[in-house]
């Protein structure tokens, strides 16, 4: 009668694992479903109790399916290339590929010991070729489309990683992965054109079932804005500048130019007077990190070129300046300043006592030159386009720029070309080769993969090379098309590479002439039910959209959108703060399921509160769920063998617990879920006196099985079944049970309370009224008195309107 979980546990590891019990069956006939966890790095600090709980979620979710008849894809695998774990093996000392094998083969292990039913057969590994051969192969299909491109342009740079850096990994101004601050540097780097999939990427969140949240992150990345190209001559030279602007409404305002310090153009158009000056100002700018160039209240700073640009209606000569507040990252990388009615421009203007011209004045009153108004209004000092409303005078005024050939309307947008290469070792090599005689070439699919050299000096070098340029071996081949002399591209890509289409690979993981059948691959995605956390709103899943598109495009498959619905789990707290080894607060589950129990952890990562809310780490609580289990463990088996006869109150019982379950699972309540083992267990200890039907016990185990595996199993068996519980069917249940065959209704006199009455569910008024009036409680208020009135309403109360 006692729960030995360590027995129970064991046992039913070492039973999946030789029966396949979790292994997909693809001539199943049942419906396919495809749930997915984002899958991890293999660090070296393995897993703690926080990261169980959306490994938790995915598998009772996975499990819950299987019993309600889907033939459930639910695999698992590594995302070993990037820096996260080239940075681990460099503070180890530990070659990377050795670490990320040791940290593989732990994570597996503690992986196992959830209880989680992954088909072990399709795990797959980013930084094995047999993968990122065609991962390889995307690149060159892109490369050939034009999606990817080359380019020497400023990039971010983090000094610590000691490589370049996607917009998408700077936060604040800070590395996503250490936190250094980001600087400039100019360099050629590998570039993905994801901002040809602008418009697809913004449109086809409206198709998803995701979080509002991280599709409002993503149309904010995306950053769609409508305005107009307009192009400035360069007083002087054949150079022109384009800015693209929201406001074409304010033309006549502005009275300069100001160039991000990047802008190709700063060189060029740079006055021999000046170019000591702009020289330091650019170097000085390149250190800043794009977060501090764009603090609102911060000093203006700024240069002047010496040159001028043409105002292209009015003719005006307009000072062209450079500053930091103006990034290449975002427009053109220059703007025509609008004092008058743009703060920054404002700020600057008034540092440099540059000329401030109201074009913009509102309605019911006048604004005077050298103010600042960013409201509504009808234009002023436009020449022939004074009166018109601001949004009149954008259209006539991109017409009239239109006419002349030197503007016209557009749309623009926040996000930038992916870049797509890293100065690092730990990643997929980069498959193309340059040729003196055939220029930039990819390298033909069936010479894939590049493999990725061993080496004994992996660290980054800093020199904006990757140590892979110190390797001959690797550096000097032969070109493709003429078969001279060529050199291998030496950068690596970035830890996004695999990741963006991996999930993709999980229906055919070892196919060696495709990166997946189209068959296999339209047969299981999009995936169903996508689980994993919020911070990889805007990198990963953005990234994953834009391969699938592409992959779309290139006719490898039906569908363009990648997930279909995606969860996103809080986190684990202790002491109010995210767990890390940094912080010293985290709970290994290794402890946990010695004491406790693997089902016991999985059951209380669910119990303490809503799967998507932040949850503070409780051990009395799970102390709390362990001994719940027990009392299951003992219900279960002092009736096992001797199951007595069902009854209504079971009945009852059992078809109001399903329905409760049911509604509270497929709203994805995970804890209240559990709270409803809880309350039905609690409910049956009392009947348990009588002896529980085969039906209560049956019900009781299936149920908890997704969240409980191992005890499910066991107690399964013990109900003298020889096939898994997981071969079992989800219970139903009938309304008719459903429904009360009496309810508690007040009784009133005059209004007020005097005493609560059971009655049928179905009682008349004249019923349930000469019920109430027959309570003891009720006959005393009545004595004496007269019932001027009487009022029923049903199932709530009957009031007695006396008087006397």
């Amino acid at each position: 009668m006692n729960y030995n979980h360590r027995e129970i546990e064991e046992k039913w590891r070492k039973r999946w694992r030789e029966t396949g019990v979790d292994k997909v069956r693809e001539d199943s006939g049942k419906p396919k479903y495809y749930c997915l966890d984002m899958f991890p790095y293999p660090s070296g600090n393995g897993l703690h109790v926080g990261h169980w709980r959306g490994y938790t979620i995915s598998d009772v979710w996975s499990r819950y399916k299987t019993i309600q008849g889907y033939e459930v894809l639910h695999p698992m695998g590594w995302d070993a290339f990037g820096l996260p774990a080239e940075n681990a093996a460099i503070k180890l000392g530990i070659h990377p590929a050795v670490s990320t094998a040791n940290n593989i083969a732990n994570f597996k292990k503690q992986l196992q010991e959830i209880g989680a039913m992954y088909d072990w057969d399709r795990e797959i590994n980013t930084s094995s070729p047999e993968f990122y051969k065609w991962t390889q192969y995307f690149f060159v299909k892109m490369f050939e489309r034009g999606l990817a491109y080359r380019k020497k342009m400023p990039i971010n740079w983090c000094p610590s990683c000691k490589t370049g850096l996607a917009n998408e990994e700077v936060v604040d101004g800070c590395c996503e992965r250490c936190g250094t601050e980001v600087t400039k540097r100019e360099m050629n780097q590998w570039m993905l054109k994801i901002t040809a999939y602008a418009d697809r990427l913004l449109n086809d969140l409206d198709k998803l079932d995701w979080p509002d949240k991280v599709k409002r992150m993503q149309a904010a990345w995306i950053g769609r804005s409508e305005g107009a190209r307009i192009h400035f001559d360069v007083k002087g030279t054949s150079e022109k500048l384009e800015v693209f602007t929201t406001r074409p409404d304010t033309l006549f305002g502005a009275t300069y130019m100001v160039l991000a310090p990047e802008h190709p153009l700063v060189a060029q158009i740079t006055t021999a007077e000046q170019r000591a000056a702009v020289e330091a100002y650019v170097q000085e700018t390149l250190k800043k990190s794009a977060v501090a160039r764009q603090i609102v209240d911060k000093t203006k700073t700024g240069v002047f070129t010496g040159a001028y640009a043409v105002h292209p209606l009015t003719g005006r000569d307009l000072p062209i300046w450079i500053a930091d507040y103006v990034l290449m990252e975002y427009g053109t990388g220059a703007i025509m300043a609008v004092p008058a009615h743009d703060e920054r421009d404002f700020d600057f203007a008034k540092a440099f006592n540059l000329p401030i011209v109201t074009v913009v004045a509102p309605e019911d009153s006048s604004v005077g030159d050298g103010e600042l108004y960013v409201g509504p209004g009808r234009l002023v000092n436009s020449g022939p386009f004074d009166g018109l409303t601001v949004e009149e005078g954008k259209k006539a005024i991109v017409e009239a720029l239109a006419e002349r050939g030197i503007g016209e309307q557009t749309v623009t947008y926040r996000m930038r070309d992916w870049v797509f290469a890293r100065q690092r070792y730990w990643g997929e090599p980069i498959p193309i080769v340059y040729c003196d005689r055939c220029g930039t070439l990819p390298v033909p699919v069936e010479q894939l993969p590049v493999t990725l050299p061993d080496v004994e000096r992996y660290e980054p070098t800093g020199t904006g090379e990757s140590p892979l340029a110190a390797i001959e071996s690797f550096v000097h081949t032969t070109c493709p098309k003429c078969g001279g002399p060529a050199r291998r591209e030496t950068d690596t890509m970035p830890q996004w590479a695999g990741s963006s289409w991996y999930f993709l690979r999980y229906p055919d993981p070892n196919n060696d002439q495709a990166p997946f059948s189209k068959e296999a691959a339209n047969k299981w995605l999009p995936v169903d039910m996508y689980i994993g956390g919020v911070e990889h709103a805007v990198l990963h899943l953005l990234y994953a959209r834009f391969f699938t598109k592409v992959i779309h495009d290139l006719g490898l498959i039906d569908f363009d959108e990648p997930f279909q619905h995606l969860f996103n789990q809080g986190m684990v707290t202790l002491n109010g703060a995210k767990m890390s080894k940094s912080k010293g607060n985290v709970v290994n589950p290794e402890d946990i399921i010695e004491q406790f129990g693997a089902d016991a952890l999985r059951m209380y990562e669910l119990f303490m509160g809503p799967p998507e809310d932040d949850a503070e780490w409780n051990t009395n609580g799970l102390e709390g769920v362990a001994r719940f289990l027990g009392r299951v463990y003992r219900l279960v088996a002092a009736n096992a063998n001797h199951p007595a006869a069902t009854r209504p109150s079971l009945e009852k019982l059992r078809h109001r617990f399903v329905a409760t379950l049911q509604e509270r699972m497929d709203s994805f309540r995970l804890n209240t879920a559990v709270s409803a083992f809880m309350e039905y267990v609690n409910a049956l200890q009392p009947e348990a006196e009588k002896g529980l039907d085969k039906a209560t016990l049956e019900t009781l185990v299936v149920t908890i099985a997704p969240f409980a595996p191992h005890l499910g199993e066991e107690l399964w068996e013990m109900l003298g079944h020889t096939t898994s519980v997981f071969e079992a069917d989800w219970p139903t249940y009938d309304e008719k049970w459903l429904k009360d065959d009496e309810v508690e209704i007040a009784v009133q006199i005059n209004g007020r309370v005097r005493a609560k009455l059971v009655v049928a569910a179905d009682a008349d008024a004249k019923t349930a009224i000469a019920a109430a009036k027959a309570a003891p409680d009720v006959a005393e208020w009545l004595n004496g008195k007269v019932v001027k009135k009487e009022i029923y309403v049903p199932g709530r109360l009957v009031n007695l309107v006396v008087q006397g």
